[in-house]
């Protein structure tokens, strides 16, 4: 079913030659045709980071929701629908809304160049703009310095994990990446930083510094870890013992602490840093699919499904497989070219029997499904491909009705699979 928002979304597509050119010159145009919305949002907290955000995000927005304030939220990509990325002051936005909102940053654009992104970043400041809230959650959509989020004066700034990813936009190393995703800092504003490697940390502090921002750091000024069956957090201001997080995998612990940095930050109760840990759910983040025609069609076989695209994503789901009940388990993978393939592949290794590839469908970045698989056997996986989602799991469940299927290699990808679950 099209809506008129998808055609006004297609139309976006057209008005820039590149998905991604980073520059703000573009924002600070349409931003100023519009009227400046980005100097009347609600209080902002900007994440940046490369792997965390999303979960970082969803669990901010439990806790600040717990004590009945109201969020907007602003995340990408989208899984299923385009509306997931706008959150109004607690509910993904309207079809009416949002086609609204759409159509005045289109014609105030005048058919100049402008990124998809950057349009669509413009028109939920807009909205958001537009729509009374408590606080603003802006995650960052690439990088930081020169991501279309960041044109506003934040009240706080996250900065979660910084690993390898999007090289070939941020720079080839560490610290060059780090740097980018550091410039979210803003003078003499807070800013909350989850466990870095030595060199990125680095990069963050001499950035912070410069600043006059004041950090509060894992490992510095706040401490969380897994005791049994409970997260405990430490911070200058005393103890908390919670639920762990609901969001599974032992990474989730550490993008928890950052999450609970933010809340006491905010003057937030105990309760809602509880909610935080149990109330927030998160699509396709190791997410056990329980209902739905896929779920059907595989039965009895589990299907998990997660979005994670690089190595230390690679890292993070081989961790969280260590945690579950021991069962076979094969993957069905489908990724961008623009990813490091392999080094996402190899740590789940030693957890996959099988690996099947598949090319993602109506995405024109996808890695075709042979060169994916290729990669997995380069990584010590038996590999095979397959033409879709369905053919795939055919093939795991005719040899392993009982399998743990995990779909995962990116959230396009994982997009696709919710809309074929129903």
């Amino acid at each position: 079913m099209t809506h008129n928002s998808d055609i006004i979304l297609a139309r976006m597509m057209a008005l820039h030659p590149k998905i991604i050119d980073l520059t703000l010159d573009r924002m600070w145009r349409l931003l100023n045709e519009l009227g400046n919305p980005e100097r009347r949002l609600p209080p902002v907290i900007h994440i940046a980071g490369t792997n965390g955000k999303g979960s970082t995000q969803a669990m901010i927005r439990a806790g600040i929701e717990a004590q009945g304030k109201r969020v907007h939220a602003y995340t990408s990509p989208h899984l299923a629908r385009f509306q997931e990325r706008i959150r109004l002051a607690g509910n993904l936005i309207s079809e009416d809304a949002l086609t609204e909102v759409l159509d005045r940053c289109y014609t105030a654009n005048d058919g100049k160049n402008i990124t998809y992104f950057e349009i669509t970043t413009c028109a939920a400041l807009l909205a958001f703009a537009e729509t009374p809230a408590d606080y603003t959650l802006l995650e960052v959509g690439l990088g930081g310095r020169l991501d279309a989020t960041n044109v506003m004066d934040p009240a706080l700034c996250i900065i979660t994990p910084v690993d390898l990813d999007h090289q070939q936009f941020l720079g080839d190393t560490l610290p060059l990446i780090t740097a980018e995703k550091a410039g979210i800092i803003k003078r003499g504003v807070p800013c909350i930083v989850g466990p870095q490697h030595d060199d990125a940390m680095d990069v963050i502090e001499k950035t912070a510094a410069h600043l006059g921002a004041p950090l509060i750091a894992f490992g510095q000024h706040f401490h969380v870890s897994r005791e049994r069956d409970r997260l405990i957090y430490q911070d200058e201001t005393g103890l908390l013992d919670l639920p762990l997080p609901a969001l599974p995998g032992p990474h989730q612990i550490q993008n928890a602490g950052a999450v609970l940095a933010a809340l006491r930050h905010l003057d937030a109760e105990e309760m809602a840093c509880e909610a935080a840990m149990t109330n927030t759910t998160w699509p396709a983040r190791m997410q056990r699919l329980t209902t739905g025609l896929l779920v059907d069609y595989c039965a009895p076989a589990e299907i998990w499904l997660d979005g994670g695209h690089n190595p230390a994503a690679g890292k993070a789901i081989a961790a969280t497989l260590d945690t579950l009940i021991k069962r076979p388990t094969h993957l069905i993978c489908g990724m961008l070219n623009t990813k490091d393939v392999l080094g996402f592949m190899e740590p789940l290794a030693v957890h996959a029997q099988t690996l099947t590839a598949v090319a993602i469908p109506d995405e024109a970045n996808t890695l075709p499904a042979q060169t994916t698989a290729d990669a997995a056997t380069l990584a010590g996986i038996t590999a095979t491909t397959a033409p879709d989602i369905y053919a795939a799991l055919d093939g795991i469940i005719t040899s392993a009705p009982n399998a743990r299927i995990l779909i995962c290699g990116s959230l396009y990808f994982a997009g696709h699979v919710i809309r074929e679950n129903g």
